[in-house]
């Protein structure tokens, strides 16, 4: 296998895509490009510069989108022009080769998952409360783990707490993104199937963003990261060595992460130049 300088793998949320709302965190984007539609409704938007720099960068090396999204609603996102033969899904628990489930990796989580709180002890243990006026619903993530969509502003600051608790408890993972509170096991995490993916194509190096605690993992296992000046990471001001933070908020934020990853991935590859054209410090 010769490999690859560089793999670029990333989130997608509040990372490169945005919702309506997430695109006005920062400075408004002017005529973002859609790029998710649900129920015949645009939902998910992309800042159309970072758009088209993805695209030319997916062109030279591989670009693997990485979500917590299942792999339906991964599906739903469509981002043209980018180039990628690898995906990673369901925060890990799946990876997709040329949109086909690899069964190798999917037998690889069952090990990694075994031996703690079940799905179905989460959702027994979680019950009581997702019941409350404030939740709007529970969904299951190919029942491999569950997360709530709440009205934050009816949501009180306790509810939180005895979400943490009961996670805990469970010895999983509490994740809070915008409107959404994700409940997850210990042994499904992206950055074990980003380096998977990583060992399949030879990549001699790892690139990677992303705004959540489900994403610290993957950045500080990578040799370049860079995560946007919002979101739960941001909030909690986490850092680790060598980490970029863009100067820009909301929807602006992808052009500088897509800049960064560019940056990156020149100096990996013989004949280009030395120098960057990186705007982050």
């Amino acid at each position: 296998m010769s490999g690859v300088g560089l793999l670029v793998a990333s989130d997608l949320d509040r990372t490169l895509v945005y919702s309506a709302a997430a695109m006005q965190l920062g400075e408004a984007v002017a005529e973002p490009v859609c790029v998710e539609v649900y129920d015949g409704r645009p939902t998910s938007f992309m800042d159309p510069a970072a758009l088209e720099a993805l695209a030319a960068l997916s062109a030279r090396t591989p670009f693997v989108p990485v979500t917590t999204r299942t792999r339906e609603q991964f599906g739903r996102i469509v981002l043209r022009g980018v180039r990628s033969t690898h995906a990673v899904t369901t925060n890990g628990a799946v990876i997709l080769d040329g949109g086909t489930p690899c069964p190798e990796w999917a037998a690889e989580v069952r090990r990694r998952t075994a031996g703690g709180a079940s799905y179905l002890d989460a959702t027994r243990a979680l019950r009581p409360v997702w019941e409350r006026p404030w939740v709007r619903k529970v969904r299951d993530a190919e029942e491999q783990f569950c997360y709530a969509v709440v009205e934050p502003a009816l949501t009180p600051a306790e509810w939180y707490d005895e979400l943490a608790e009961a996670t805990t408890a469970l010895g999983w993972v509490l994740s809070v993104q915008g409107r959404k509170a994700y409940v997850i096991p210990p042994g499904l995490t992206k950055e074990a199937a980003v380096a998977e993916v990583a060992r399949r194509t030879g990549a001699r190096a790892v690139a990677a963003a992303g705004d959540s605690w489900l994403d610290a993992g993957m950045l500080a296992a990578a040799d370049h990261a860079v995560r946007p000046a919002h979101g739960e990471l941001h909030a909690q001001e986490w850092s680790a060595p060598g980490l970029r933070v863009t100067t820009a908020a909301g929807g602006r934020a992808a052009a500088e992460i897509v800049a960064a990853f560019d940056g990156w991935e020149r100096e990996a590859t013989p004949g280009w130049s030395t120098v960057s054209s990186d705007p982050l410090p």
